[in-house]
């Protein structure tokens, strides 16, 4: 029995060319998982393979800015001259419906996310080496040298920021870091705090 009914937010994060997105595919493959991915919105151009509407929303630096003003974002960032954006409305619709709610940002988006939902669990997401990270990050062939090596003077600043996270998990093995996240999860539903309120109706009505 689930004592508690709302769905978990879950940030999933940490720093790029670390494999969020391999992590979350491989959670999302897993039999009986009640996930909902919240696909974020960006300006940046779509990568080979990427498609609209399920990797990212696409749009024009003028409609972001525009649902900015709006408040339409659980939070949002700006990196290489791009924004990236967590759609408020979508996110709300599915933790109401019992979803648990993955959102794969980057780490200033995540901590923005822990200062206006206080009960999201945020995972840090971290390569066995660094060494490994900067390997992939240019093992990808879509970016610059000099953006890769701003991504990697950020990724060295944002490991010094794991402690403002609840959990970290390192990706040694995408099977057993997705594994550990849905332990994760399940853990968090457990906790008294979220679930003592339903389980004192539950003995009254006994």
């Amino acid at each position: 029995m689930k004592l508690n009914e709302r769905g978990l937010l879950v940030v999933l994060s940490g720093p790029s060319g670390v494999g969020k997105g391999t992590v979350r595919k491989a959670l999302f493959d897993m039999p009986d998982q009640n996930l909902k991915y919240s696909v974020s919105m960006t300006t940046r151009k779509k990568r080979p393979g990427e498609v609209d509407g399920k990797d990212y929303y696409f749009v024009s630096r003028e409609e972001f800015e525009k649902r900015l003003e709006e408040g339409k974002f659980l939070e949002h960032a700006e990196f290489v001259g791009n924004y990236y954006g967590t759609p408020l409305d979508k996110v709300e619709d599915d933790l109401q419906a019992g979803n648990e709610v993955i959102l794969e940002i980057e780490v200033e988006g995540a901590l923005q996310v822990r200062n206006k939902v206080k009960d999201a669990v945020l995972i840090f997401l971290v390569p066995p080496k660094r060494e490994a990270l900067y390997q992939r990050l240019r093992s990808r062939g879509t970016e610059s040298e000099e953006v890769i090596q701003e991504r990697i003077k950020k990724a060295d600043r944002e490991f010094k920021l794991a402690y403002k996270y609840d959990y970290i998990v390192v990706n040694d093995e995408v099977a057993n870091a997705a594994d550990r996240i849905m332990a994760i999860i399940r853990a968090e539903h457990a906790k008294t705090e979220r679930s003592i309120h339903n389980y004192l109706k539950l003995i009254e009505e006994d």
